[in-house]
């Protein structure tokens, strides 16, 4: 395994309670990697997600994120793990009564930050990275559908994570607002953290050429980018 990898599952079994979703998962993510995860609805994408995130326990197989072993984690373990990890959901999941800055401390506070001038100067940088430096004092409902999905990635790199695991990110949003989160998720990919996007978006694997694992048939594989059909995955 190379010293780059942050993300392996080798030989493992993805289940939703006693249910088999996949089988002999096995996968190898780096750091700086953009990787998309695609196929049909039910077929395992969010599965995959939960189970990188210890919402699914690991039962069957081997399988580490960052330094943690998945399959032998200890439910003390789980809040350290997922520290390494930012998560953007496609529903946005924000906080309707307080202000983007808000969202931002309840999180920071939630993590063990104390320190109120840390807290603000750590707020002001996500904020900047996401290009939304003057909107800390919106409420959620006063921004865009795309302004709400930059506070998410915001949130998500408040502990500056090592990896970003994203479900559906540009599902709620027209083609240019799509473009815009894309370009940040593949900036925060370059600038060293392992970036997992599931989707089911086939306009953006055509323009934005990354990495691409399809769960299809109980099985996840992974597609070669010269033989990528892209007309015929939109089927």
């Amino acid at each position: 395994m190379s010293l780059d990898t942050i993300i392996r599952l080798e030989n493992a079994a993805i289940y939703i309670q006693d249910h088999l979703v996949l089988s002999d998962v096995n996968f190898h993510i780096s750091k700086g990697e953009f990787v998309y995860l695609i196929g049909k609805v039910g077929s395992g994408k969010t599965s995959v997600i939960k189970t990188l995130n210890a919402e699914h326990p690991l039962v069957e197989g081997e399988g580490t994120v960052s330094e943690f072993t998945l399959h032998n984690l200890k439910n003390h373990q789980i809040p350290y793990l997922r520290r390494k990890l930012g998560i953007v959901f496609q529903d946005f999941q924000l906080l309707t009564d307080r202000t983007v800055a808000d969202n931002l401390v309840f999180v920071l506070k939630a993590t063990g930050w104390k320190n109120k001038e840390e807290i603000e100067k750590r707020i002001s940088e996500v904020l900047e990275r996401v290009g939304l430096a003057m909107k800390g004092y919106k409420m959620p409902n006063q921004l865009s559908g795309g302004e709400q999905q930059r506070v998410v990635i915001a949130r998500a790199l408040l502990n500056d994570p090592e990896i970003l695991l994203a479900d559906e990110p540009t599902g709620n949003l027209d083609p240019e607002t799509s473009d815009d989160i894309m370009n940040i998720l593949m900036d925060i990919s370059k600038s060293g953290r392992a970036v997992i996007m599931a989707t089911h978006n086939y306009n953006l694997l055509n323009k934005y050429r990354a990495r691409t694992l399809k769960c299809i048939d109980g099985k996840l594989i992974e597609l070669e980018q010269k033989e990528i059909d892209f007309e015929a995955l939109e089927e």
